[in-house]
């Protein structure tokens, strides 16, 4: 079918900066659908009825208009943290247009000369600012699209928590039109000046000398985490990191998730890399809160309760990692039924009783079983010797696709 949605992108230049498409969708445009500051740039010769959205958003409205000539506003480029992108999972693209203007991104870039490839993107709008504890390394430059006039403070404030203060902040307000205005500084020395609403902050990130190194990779340091002494230690963590193997767009349940660190390094390996943290103890639930703030992943979901009870109703994962509880009965075998055909099932064992629980499901399932033996130099008397960890017993299963 041909398209009978219209989506354009407009910039602060308004009416008068379209392409010839766009002007002609609105003229012929039964109903239009913005905010109200894209709405306010339309002329008096748009005859079209204007539709602000619903608050609390909703494409309903719009959808129930299928089949008519409608066209939709949206800030810059539609597909760029825009409505855009919310039709597209709604609509197959042979019913839209899509009609975009230069995002405040590419913009922003152009200002900046900054090469846009070498730039990581981000958004804050209605999104905690803590997204990006995760983006934050020496040298790295963020484009950040602000949720208002407030995200430049915050987010100097949280560049000075994490020891990046001496990063330079670039804040520019109502990119290609006639208000255009850029604010700079750095984070430590951000007076907090009033700002517009509409505001893009670009970040040259600098760490201070001491601040730590947190890299991407699976493995960091156990003082990354708050914790009560119920945390994968780094070493076997790395390992059970590597063979839970994340691959962007993939759920994982962290079960008995203890800190949270399994299912918060999960995340951290990819932007769309998903996690439920499942855990019963409540002064262990804010400490996996605090964790996935600290390093930068809000959007891990917390379950708060006991498996296999808690694991009722939620979304099947791609994979599994049960760091406590197998030998509670039901454990393995609800996750087990719930884990995705094809999907990675890891259990770590510390006691004999849930070594001798992993033994006998693998006797049943088939799977790995390697032993972790980790071993640190510590202090005797004048010289050092080995302190040997306790032994970690892990248990790597695959799913059977037919299964």
């Amino acid at each position: 079918m041909s398209p009978w949605l219209t989506v354009v992108g407009i910039g602060e230049d308004g009416f008068k900066g379209l392409g010839k498409n766009a002007r002609r969708a609105l003229l012929g445009a039964s109903r239009i659908f913005g905010g109200q500051r894209q709405l306010d740039l339309l002329p008096v010769c748009i005859r079209g009825e204007r539709q602000l959205w619903p608050s609390p958003f909703s494409l309903e409205p719009l959808l129930a208009l299928r089949g008519e000539p409608v066209c939709v506003l949206a800030s810059g480029d539609p597909m760029f943290f825009g409505v855009g992108a919310s039709l597209a999972r709604q609509l197959p693209g042979a019913e839209m247009l899509i009609l975009p203007a230069p995002s405040s991104v590419s913009l922003a870039a152009a200002r900046l000369g900054w090469p846009l490839q070498d730039v990581v993107t981000l958004s804050v709008v209605a999104r905690p600012v803590a997204a990006l504890n995760a983006h934050l390394f020496s040298g790295v430059r963020l484009l950040v699209l602000s949720n208002d006039g407030q995200s430049p403070a915050a987010i100097a404030a949280l560049l000075r928590e994490r020891g990046f203060g001496p990063s330079r902040l670039t804040v520019l307000e109502h990119l290609g039109g006639e208000a255009e205005r850029r604010i700079e500084g750095a984070a430590n020395d951000w007076s907090d000046p009033a700002i517009a609403d509409l505001n893009l902050i670009a970040i040259e990130c600098i760490a201070e000398p001491n601040t730590p190194r947190l890299s991407r990779l699976a493995g960091l340091p156990d003082s990354a985490f708050q914790h009560d002494g119920q945390l994968t230690k780094r070493d076997v963590r790395a390992i059970t990191l590597a063979r839970l193997a994340p691959i962007p767009g993939e759920l994982l349940w962290d079960v008995g998730a203890g800190s949270g660190s399994i299912g918060i390094e999960w995340m951290r390996a990819h932007p769309s890399c998903r996690a439920l943290a499942i855990e019963a103890d409540e002064g262990r639930q804010a400490l996996i809160e605090h964790n996935r703030d600290a390093l930068g992943v809000p959007g891990l979901q917390l379950i708060r309760g006991s498996a296999p009870q808690a694991l009722s109703g939620l979304e099947r994962p791609d994979a599994i990692f049960i760091g406590g509880g197998v030998t509670r009965e039901g454990v393995l075998d609800t996750c087990w039924a719930q884990l995705k055909p094809g999907g990675r099932l890891i259990a770590n064992a510390v006691t004999l009783q849930s070594e001798v629980t992993l033994m006998a499901w693998r006797e049943r399932h088939g799977g790995e079983l390697t032993r972790i033996h980790v071993a640190q130099a510590q202090p005797l008397g004048e010289f050092d010797t080995w302190r040997q960890a306790l032994p970690i017993t892990l248990l790597d299963v695959t799913k059977p696709l037919d299964a």
